[in-house]
């Protein structure tokens, strides 16, 4: 049962705020049992590597929508990605539609049987995920500063590679198990994968 709360804000300038604040991120939870599992799309193609997909320049185009669906605010992002071993390096530089931006570092560490660690500065304790075929599920909490208070907001965020360039994503974002709305994104990385080395 959803469980109201007084802080819950439905102002839509909040929420513009909120979304200017929170895009991914990229952009990782709260894996429910209901609805679809990352080990589902197992068999799906193109193969997902995670290491090799982040590496070098990454530009991104998205959207926030608040929970009627109206977009709120649209933004860019252009990723340096880097590895050392199983170790990454995701630098996110973000520039929203009303001129204002933000960085984001993300780093991350690879697993047994496809999985992943993360954190960062704003990221509430460890995100955690895991690959599967062409899909990566990615959940996190974000500590987001929204009207002179911090809000710990879930993300669950999920990607799927299309191409040898092309990542769609997904992320739904909730508090207190109320959906707050969604960000929308499309990845495309400067060199393809088939150029990369090794």
């Amino acid at each position: 049962m959803q469980q109201q709360h007084p802080a819950m804000i439905h102002r839509r300038t909040a929420l513009s705020r909120l979304g200017a604040l929170s895009v991914v991120a990229a952009t990782p939870f709260v894996a429910s049992c209901a609805g679809p599992q990352v080990q589902q799309y197992a068999q799906e193609k193109p193969l997902l590597d995670l290491r090799t997909y982040f590496t070098g320049t990454i530009d991104a185009w998205g959207v926030f929508t608040d929970r009627s669906g109206q977009v709120v605010k649209r933004f860019t992002v252009v990723m340096d990605c880097s590895w050392n071993g199983d170790e990454g390096v995701l630098d996110e530089a973000f520039v929203y539609s009303d001129g204002t931006k933000q960085r984001r570092v993300w780093k991350l560490k690879a697993g047994p049987n496809g999985s992943y660690t993360g954190r960062a500065d704003d990221v509430v304790g460890e995100a955690s995920g895991h690959v599967s075929g062409n899909a990566f599920r990615w959940g996190y909490t974000l500590a987001l500063p929204v009207d002179g208070r911090v809000w710990n907001v879930d993300f669950d965020d999920w990607m799927y590679l299309m191409d040898d360039r092309v990542m769609l994503n997904k992320a739904t974002m909730s508090k207190w198990g109320v959906k707050l709305g969604e960000v929308t994104l499309s990845f495309t990385r400067r060199t393809p994968l088939a150029a990369k080395p090794g």
